[in-house]
């Protein structure tokens, strides 16, 4: 009996909770490190890698992408960005104030 009450609070829960999606993707990305000749090129190189990703790679609008890091690797740079839409950056941002409160604990 008791395993059927709690079954149907739980169904109960699970029916009633309003899911949002929050989209957020880690997505890494190269260009020739040839690209980079000066800070100039290197920054037209650096925007049409990300511009190509935002048009091409995901399938939401974002409101917040971050550099997370840049590393060379032979002939290329590679980039890791972070990408998210609204929801995933109030996720992010939640997740970021826990990891602050913990590591303060």
């Amino acid at each position: 009996m008791k395993g059927l009450v709690a079954a149907i609070i739980g169904l109960a829960i699970a029916v009633s909770a309003d899911p949002s999606a929050a989209y957020v993707a880690a997505i890494t990305t190269s260009i020739p490190i040839a690209s980079a000749g000066d800070d100039d090129q290197l920054k037209d190189a650096l925007t049409s890698a990300i511009d190509d990703v935002l048009h091409h790679a995901i399938a939401f609008t974002p409101t917040v992408v971050t550099l997370q890091s840049a590393r060379v690797v032979d002939d290329r740079i590679y980039i890791l960005l972070l990408v998210a839409d609204g929801d995933g950056e109030e996720m992010l941002q939640k997740l970021s104030v826990e990891r602050i409160r913990n590591s303060i604990e």
